[in-house]
């Protein structure tokens, strides 16, 4: 019985063993894909029209998806030819996105897309996903799901990719893996800096969370705190950026292993054009100080992406 007891104990520290290589050795395959894929992507999500819309408009035939390229978003229009000039053809322009979505896609479909890159969080690598575009496009709808929380077929990113990381880390704690600070900061960004290489954000909260609940519950209490305002262009705009970011750190106490790394999904405010938005005084200013903020971020972006 010892020596049945000792090759029993041998097999199973060989299978552990294996069970480790392959784990790690996924982790390096998917985060090379991750990277062949580009550590930049844009996604272009059209939204449905709004009942009001409908009856304003026919459809959007100034929109076109070709079926046979999912990348791929033509806008047109005629040519608005003067008197005595002679009628061209409509003006067509050709965009190229890492991936579209029609007006008829699900937010199951959205996070498909993400679902690699929330994994690649729980592998102890750092992930930004953010809603940028005009105010009224369906930011808030698609990262935090419609306000009052509707079907579970309606959940945003947010939501779905809490789900995701908690399910995985029951997975990898039947592998050793313990989670040792689940860390949830949620907060609307005003002036930040740098300290010590770490963005530190004033008047943030950060809340030691142990369950997808208790998330959920923090997500319902910061958004009814966020700031809304009505505009010409939208009747509930977002006028600050929501920042969500779960910090994740597990330890593999058998291999002395220690993995963090942070998952932050942002809902920005929505860009704005002044004379449509019809905002005067101190709407004008936020709304000007908005539009800064976003151009910013595009140099930021463009800069990343020039290397």
């Amino acid at each position: 019985l010892r020596q049945l007891e000792a090759s029993q104990r041998t097999l199973l520290a060989e299978h552990e063993e294996r069970i480790h290589l392959l784990e790690m050795e996924r982790r390096r395959l998917h985060n090379d894909i991750q990277e062949l894929r580009g550590n930049i992507r844009v996604f272009c999500r059209v939204r449905p029209l709004l009942p009001e819309e409908r009856e304003r408009q026919r459809g959007m035939p100034h929109l076109h998806f070709p079926p046979q390229d999912a990348r791929s978003l033509v806008l047109t229009r005629p040519d608005d030819s003067q008197v005595g000039r002679e009628r061209r053809a409509e003006l067509r322009y050709d965009f190229s996105f890492d991936r579209v979505f029609p007006p008829g896609a699900s937010q199951q479909e959205i996070f498909r897309e993400i679902q690699l890159l929330v994994q690649s969080a729980l592998d102890g690598y750092p992930v930004c996903i953010f809603a940028y575009g005009q105010t009224g496009s369906g930011k808030t709808f698609t990262m935090e799901g419609p306000a009052p929380p509707g079907t579970p077929e309606s959940r945003g990113m947010i939501p779905r990719a809490v789900r995701h990381l908690f399910h995985g880390a029951q997975d990898l704690a039947g592998k050793g893996w313990q989670g040792e600070n689940w860390g949830f900061q949620r907060g609307f960004m005003g002036k930040f800096g740098d300290s010590e290489g770490e963005l530190q954000v004033p008047n943030l909260t950060w809340v030691p969370v142990e369950s997808e609940e208790q998330v959920l519950e923090l997500l319902v209490r910061a958004g009814s705190q966020r700031s809304v305002a009505r505009t010409g262009l939208n009747e509930r705009s977002s006028r600050s950026h929501s920042v969500f970011q779960l910090r994740i750190q597990g330890r593999h106490a058998a291999r002395d292993l220690r993995c963090a790394s942070s998952l932050t999904l942002v809902d920005l405010a929505g860009s704005e054009r002044l004379e449509k938005s019809g905002s005067v005084g101190n709407r004008l200013r936020e709304t000007q100080s908005i539009n800064s903020s976003l151009s910013a971020l595009g140099l930021v972006i463009s800069a990343l992406c020039n290397k």
